[in-house]
């Protein structure tokens, strides 16, 4: 096993600089609070006033880690014991980090029956994961976060698996360095990658500036044939729909496409899905979009925005109907013309190594894990 946290960060993953600690944290003391298993009021309640405000003031602003993700992935997905610890100034009582973890012990444990800790998140359907810490106070956070993990307010732990942390997150870049100089056993490696868009102001522009000519031309004459041979329709679902209805007809496009999105959309995953797109449709951050052919529902993406990121989030179509018209590569030309024209800057597929991906022109980015251990 390599030892070093200089050889553990994955060669191929850009080594951002690690982030400064602001003059108003040298010095400061943090406070932990805990929320176990049995805390009443839990976690995610004591906190649901400030929790949202943090993650606007941390570095990566992971979608995943807000508050309304975290709640319904937990209580329609989550398994074990909930740990949730907060990180105060001792001074002034202002939050400055909060790391939700789960804990699984013997045949729930993904290492090898070890006493796992792991981001409430981890590791399916949360595409991007990390410690929530204001800007400039990380250093601070990862350390009492490393306290607490030895001290007797933590439960008993063999390894603190943390996945999906995207490329602009400190915590795989200062956390593994810390740990070391405690003793630990740290490894840290490249788990995934997640295609992006930089969106520019004009659908014409990315088409001439960012996508390849051999791809420029078949993505318009795709969309030229489609628009001739069949009366094409597009919608996004808004306060006028039915939302359960059309997550119905989602899931059922969904599941149609391909075998493995199919085995993976099981009964639990199915009321999740219905459930996370309500609290995502009620926090403003829900974009379903359909592409219907002669009147029927042909293709669908399901997308979130944040922060001008439009997150490609999973999709479906019927192989069936129309096919030859290329139904799913269409309504991914639509919705980059929409994503740019609502004033997106960043269009990100998220995880996976599709193909595709790279033929509408998006950059690799690498998605870290890292895994300490005693």
């Amino acid at each position: 096993m390599r030892s070093t946290v200089s050889e553990l960060l994955a060669p191929e993953a850009p080594v951002l600089p690690a982030a400064t600690s602001c003059p108003e944290s040298e010095g400061v003391s943090l406070e932990v609070h805990v929320w176990g298993p049995d805390a009443d009021p839990d976690g995610f309640d004591a906190l649901a006033d400030v929790w949202d405000q943090l993650v606007d003031r941390s570095g990566s602003r992971a979608f995943f880690m807000r508050l309304a993700w975290q709640k319904v992935w937990w209580h329609n997905l989550g398994l074990g014991e909930r740990w949730i610890t907060a990180y105060r100034r001792h001074d002034t009582g202002e939050l400055v980090g909060i790391l939700p973890l789960y804990r699984l012990t013997g045949d729930d444990s993904l290492h090898d029956g070890r006493d796992q800790l792991s981001i409430v998140g981890c590791i399916e359907v949360s595409d991007y994961l990390d410690v929530i810490v204001a800007c400039g106070w990380e250093d601070c956070v990862y350390r009492a976060f490393l306290d607490w993990l030895e001290g007797p307010t933590a439960p008993p732990w063999e390894v603190v698996d943390l996945c999906n942390l995207p490329s602009s997150s400190t915590t795989w870049q200062v956390l593994p360095v810390l740990a070391e100089a405690r003793g630990l056993s740290v490894r840290v490696f490249q788990e995934d990658v997640a295609p992006a868009i930089e969106l520019p102001d004009t659908y014409e522009d990315y088409l001439e500036h960012q996508v390849a000519s051999k791809q420029r031309h078949e993505i318009r004459r795709k969309q030229r044939r489609i628009e001739r041979e069949a009366e094409v329709g597009v919608y996004i679902v808004g306060p006028e729909h039915d939302l359960r209805r059309e997550m119905g007809d989602f899931i059922a496009l969904q599941k149609a496409s391909q075998s493995y999105k199919r085995e993976f959309m099981t009964p639990d995953m199915e009321h999740f899905f219905h459930e996370m797109s309500r609290d995502m449709f009620d926090a403003g951050k829900l974009s379903l979009m359909f592409l219907t052919l002669n009147g029927e529902k042909a293709a669908a993406l399901l997308a979130f925005s944040q922060d001008g990121h439009y997150l490609l989030y999973n999709s479906g179509f019927r192989p069936d109907l129309h096919y030859h018209l290329s139904p799913g590569w269409v309504i991914l030309s639509y919705a980059l013309q929409y994503a740019i024209v609502s004033g997106h800057k960043v269009f990100d597929f998220m995880q996976g190594d599709e193909e595709y991906k790279g033929r509408f022109g998006a950059v690799d980015h690498p998605v870290m894990r890292v895994i300490l251990e005693h």
